[in-house]
């Protein structure tokens, strides 16, 4: 079968249109993919950070800063 011009054109857009399809499927999954990583570190810097007030406290309630205590009795 002898194919025209416009067959192999044809056949060219139609290859072209797939390939479009195709990739703007792998952006959307990559999209979705970093806007579930952006939502993950968010959440881990949200609790990371408490974690570090937590740390702090707790090093404040186990050792205060001397220049905040009051004087010994004997001075």
């Amino acid at each position: 079968m002898q194919h025209t011009g416009a067959d192999v054109l044809e056949a060219r857009v139609t290859e072209l249109e797939m390939r479009l399809a195709f990739q703007e499927q792998t952006i959307g999954e990559l999209n979705d993919a970093l806007s579930q990583a952006r939502l993950e570190l968010s959440a881990q810097s949200g609790l990371l950070r408490r974690m570090m007030d937590d740390l702090r406290q707790a090093r404040t309630v186990q050792f205060p800063d001397a220049s905040e205590e009051p004087p010994p009795p004997h001075y």
